[in-house]
């Protein structure tokens, strides 16, 4: 696979305020070894746009892996598509969690989903998105502080 450059590596678009949204995008900032994998929040103004270009995603709210974004090319994978997703995209041994396409797309969601309802619970949740910090900004879009 080629190296993505920055206006077409994939982005992740998640929900800011969540806590194990967060916690996860900074996991994902660690182990992304080649670096290149990008976030942006669900409210933010490169969401919205993703959103517009692809109408059946409004309202949603979930996990979205947006292949070349803003290419002709342009893919979007939500729930536990976009984890599979995010974890055929790092490769290695995250690859291992491909094995879960043996489950039915429609029962992997419905697990999605249900941890989704519970997810501020269990990670908490934030008054606004948290500022990434200075080392990590630039794989952020959207990410216009100060």
């Amino acid at each position: 696979m080629s190296t993505p450059t920055e206006s077409n590596a994939p982005v992740l678009l998640y929900d800011g305020v969540c806590g194990v949204c967060n916690s996860a995008v900074r996991t994902l900032l660690r182990v992304d070894r080649g670096g290149t994998l990008r976030f942006a929040a669900l409210d933010s103004d490169f969401a919205r746009d993703v959103i517009a270009r692809h109408p059946h995603l409004a309202g949603r709210d979930s996990v979205v892996f947006v292949g070349d974004p803003g290419g002709r090319a342009e893919t979007v994978s939500t729930e536990s598509a976009a984890m599979l997703a995010v974890a055929d995209y790092l490769g290695g041994c995250w690859k291992l969690a491909s094995v879960a396409r043996v489950i039915p797309a429609f029962l992997r969601d419905r697990l999605y989903a249900a941890f989704a309802k519970v997810r501020y619970h269990v990670g908490g949740q934030y008054d606004t998105c948290p500022i990434p910090s200075s080392a990590v900004r630039s794989r952020f879009v959207d990410a216009s502080y100060g």
